[in-house]
C-alpha cells in the first residue's frame, strides 16, 4: 500500500519522494513504531541513501502528521492513543459526511462505475493480503467521495483516513474482527450511493466508522488494564 499524496506519478520519482514513500510506508503499517526515534543514520543505511533526501522527507512526514518535529533533537514518527484516535474519529466522520454528501450530489455514471468496479476488486481480495488489500481498500473509500467538487475538503478525508489506517494495523494485531462481516457493510454503503439514497449511505458510512472506533476503544481498554 503506497500513499503518494506528495508524489506526481508522471514524473520519476526523486530521492526525496522514494525516501519519503519507504519511510511513510513503514510508519502507517506499523515497522515503524509510534514514538520512535527517527534516526537520519540509521534510515540512511536501511534506505541506501544519502542523509539529505531523508531529511527533506521526514519534514514532508511532519506535514502530514506522521512525523514529529523535535526541537534541536532530530525527529521521531508520531505517538498513538486513545485521544488522538477518537480527533482523528470525530473529524473523518463529519468532513467524509460532507464530502459524501457532495459527492452523491454531483454523480454521474463514470462515478458510478469507478465505485462499483473499486468495490469488486476490494471484494475478491483476500483480507490476509493485507498491504494489497488496504490499497484497494483505501480506493474503495475514496471512489465513494470522488464526486465531490471540493479539492480541500478531499485532501483532508485522504489525510485523515491515512492517519486512521496505523490504529487498523494495530487493532489487526491485538483483536479479531471476525464478530463483523465488513464486507457486507460496505456492500451496503456501495448500494445506498449508487440508489443516491443520500441519507441511508451516510447513515451506513458513520455507522462503519463508529463500529471501528468501539473496536478501537476495547483495544486501548485493555491495553490500560495491563
Amino acid at each position: 500500500m503506497i500513499i503518494q499524496s506528495h508524489i506526481d506519478p508522471a514524473q520519476e520519482p526523486s530521492a526525496t519522494q522514494r525516501a519519503y514513500l519507504a519511510v511513510r510506508q513503514m510508519i502507517l503499517t506499523g515497522e515503524i513504531p509510534p514514538g520512535e526515534k527517527l534516526k537520519i543514520e540509521n534510515l540512511r543505511k536501511k534506505l541506501d541513501m544519502g542523509g539529505s533526501p531523508i531529511r527533506e522527507a521526514l519534514t514532508l512526514l511532519v506535514s502530514d502528521l506522521l512525523v514529529e518535529r523535535l526541537d534541536q533533537r532530530g525527529f521521531r514518527s508520531a505517538e498513538v492513543g486513545r485521544g488522538n484516535f477518537a480527533e482523528i474519529l470525530k473529524l473523518r466522520c463529519h468532513l467524509e459526511e460532507m464530502a459524501l454528501r457532495e459527492s452523491i450530489a454531483h454523480a454521474n455514471q463514470v462515478w458510478e462505475d469507478n465505485l462499483v468496479i473499486s468495490h469488486h476488486r476490494m471484494m475478491r481480495e483476500p483480507r490476509n493480503n493485507v498491504e494489497r488489500f488496504e490499497d484497494l481498500h483505501k480506493t474503495f473509500h475514496m471512489n465513494l467521495l470522488a464526486a465531490c467538487t471540493s479539492k480541500v475538503l478531499l485532501k483532508f478525508c485522504n489525510q485523515l483516513y491515512d492517519l486512521n489506517i496505523r490504529y487498523r494495523y494495530l487493532a489487526g494485531k491485538a483483536l479479531d474482527y471476525s464478530t463483523r462481516d465488513i464486507g457486507s457493510e460496505h456492500t451496503a454503503i456501495m448500494n445506498a450511493a449508487v440508489d443516491r439514497n443520500t441519507e441511508t449511505a451516510c447513515h451506513l458510512l458513520l455507522d462503519h466508522y463508529q463500529r471501528t472506533g468501539a473496536f478501537l476503544e476495547r483495544l486501548f481498554t485493555s491495553e490500560a488494564a495491563e
